[in-house]
């Protein structure tokens, strides 16, 4: 029977990116929909941008109907998206309707108001602009004079005929009371409404996630769960986790690290296409691995792309100076590109858009994130996990080599949470680590994974001189490196010795 259905029922496209994959193919066309979400969810911005993106990229005119702010609040806010709604007015594409309390107006009489006026007003509207889409925001502010659930029911069921026999596809908003509670606030609307959608705005471990839901699509499909989203300078971004595929391409070209002793240990360098995992303690060299890894592409006139999120620029441009390479004169010969950021200026969700974007236009052969632990520090974990998975996804299908670092918490060792979300999807991990050698600290360096390739095992010793990074021999007579707990083997095997002739040994 759902199957049946499914083929007889239409999706609109919406246009709102990421929105038209989770709905797998749009809104049901012809149909009613529910947008319910707490202040500050973004309800008013899916209802505009439903609206103009309808406009622009659908030849598909809309109207506007507003219960709280005034046309000219809306207007300007859709201003702020880079939206021209003064030329969709003038050409007649674009209509409101102001249904929003005016100064000294007198609050309805419970039980006695009827629709039918403004229900003539909304149709005279759709039929001088030749309207397809509808938009009603917030339908809560005018039923919220009214105490009589029955009345509210009846009113939105008639709201929502008279829009499906005007042949239009409609977004109607509505407020929740909480992020998990209740659908609606008057706890009628989500059964009167063909597909429900709710927007939530959670507040987790002191930082702030927007996801989307489909509830309900009646008589057709829709992807299941929440999916984060985020508001950029053109409108709401959705990032649907199910669009990813594994259907990226492998490649056997080899590409270099930067530096020819950590090109042997890899048996040739890096894959193409494939994820670094760089991790190890604050100054064991995570930076100066990216930057000479930044330095490797440029030699070869690779285009590469650098994201720092714990130094500033100047901060890297000297440091790669004093390492013997110019940054500068790379950035000017357009064959590098280097963004420095704070974690904390923007989500993380918006941090993903930036980098895919930035990626997009710059078409790098090789990226680097210096670190991704600081921006762990601006998400919960399950964000930070959906990050990885759409990032390493996206620069995977296109082919790019990125070099990821991630900062373990002791100064010895450790797995980071940061190392347990990607080390799965990563094709190569390389452990950098400090090892304590009779009263001297020095530093060592291990390929601990590199799929489809052999890799050197040993444990050699990474070396940071004027010139840059240097791997030199194996740590022979030091166990227990990787652990964060070395122990010199020969001065074991002594002490082992020792105890065997010791008469005070029990």
């Amino acid at each position: 029977m759902n199957i049946l259905l499914q083929d007889h029922i239409s999706k609109l496209k919406t246009g709102i990116e990421g929105f038209d994959h989770i709905g797998k193919g749009g809104l049901p066309e012809g149909r009613t929909t529910l947008v319910a979400g707490s202040a500050g969810s973004a309800k008013t911005v899916f209802a505009a941008q439903f609206i103009v993106m309808g406009i622009s990229q659908y030849n598909q005119n809309g109207v506007f109907v507003t219960f709280e702010e005034s046309p000219s609040d809306i207007k300007r806010n859709m201003l702020g998206f880079g939206w021209d709604i003064a030329t969709m007015e003038a050409e007649n594409k674009l209509a409101f309707v102001d249904a929003s309390p005016q100064p000294g107006e007198q609050p309805l009489i419970s039980g006695d108001y009827d629709l039918g006026g403004l229900l003539a007003r909304i149709e005279n509207a759709i039929s001088k602009t030749g309207a397809k889409r509808v938009s009603l925001d917030s339908i809560g502010a005018i039923f919220s004079q009214f105490s009589d659930a029955i009345l509210i029911r009846r009113e939105l069921y008639r709201i929502a005929t008279a829009l499906k026999n005007l042949n239009v596809t409609a977004v109607i908003t509505a407020e929740r009371i909480s992020e998990y509670g209740p659908i609606a606030k008057f706890g009628v609307e989500e059964f009167v409404a063909d597909n429900v959608i709710i927007l939530r705005n959670v507040l987790e471990e002191e930082k702030r996630r927007r996801t989307i839901e489909i509830l309900k699509f009646r008589g057709t499909n829709h992807q299941k769960g929440e999916c984060p989203f985020t508001i950029t300078s053109e409108g709401i971004v959705i990032i649907p986790l199910s669009a990813i595929e594994l259907k990226q391409k492998s490649s056997n070209i080899r590409i270099t690290s930067g530096s020819k002793e950590l090109d042997d240990m890899c048996s040739g360098g890096f894959f193409r296409d494939s994820i670094i995992l760089a991790s190890g303690a604050t100054g064991t060299g995570k930076t100066l691995m990216a930057t000479e890894f930044m330095a490797g592409g440029a030699a070869n006139n690779e285009k590469s792309l650098l994201f720092a999120f714990e130094e500033s620029r100047e901060q890297l441009f000297r440091n790669a100076t004093g390492w013997g390479i110019d940054f500068e004169k790379m950035e000017q010969e357009q064959i590098l590109k280097v963004i420095c950021e704070y974690p904390e200026v923007t989500s993380l969700e918006d941090h993903l858009i930036q980098i895919k974007s930035t990626i997009n236009k710059f078409k790098p052969v090789r990226v680097a994130i210096d670190s991704l632990s600081a921006l762990e520090r601006v998400s919960t974990l399950k964000s930070f996990r959906e990050f990885i998975i759409d990032l390493t996804s996206f620069i995977k299908q296109r082919e790019i080599a990125g070099l990821f670092t991630s900062t373990s918490p002791a100064l010895m060792g450790g797995t980071s949470i940061t190392e347990g979300h990607i080390s799965t999807i990563t094709d190569s991990i390389i452990l950098l680590r400090y090892v304590e050698t009779f009263g001297e600290m020095r530093r060592g360096i291990t390929v601990l994974k590199m799929r489809g390739s052999k890799h050197d095992k040993e444990i050699r010793e990474f070396i940071i001189d004027e010139t840059g990074m240097h791997i030199g021999k194996p740590f022979r007579d030091v166990t227990g490196i990787i652990s964060g707990n070395p122990q010199h083997g020969i001065k074991t095997d002594l002490d082992r010795f020792d105890n065997l002739f010791n008469p005070n040994n029990p």
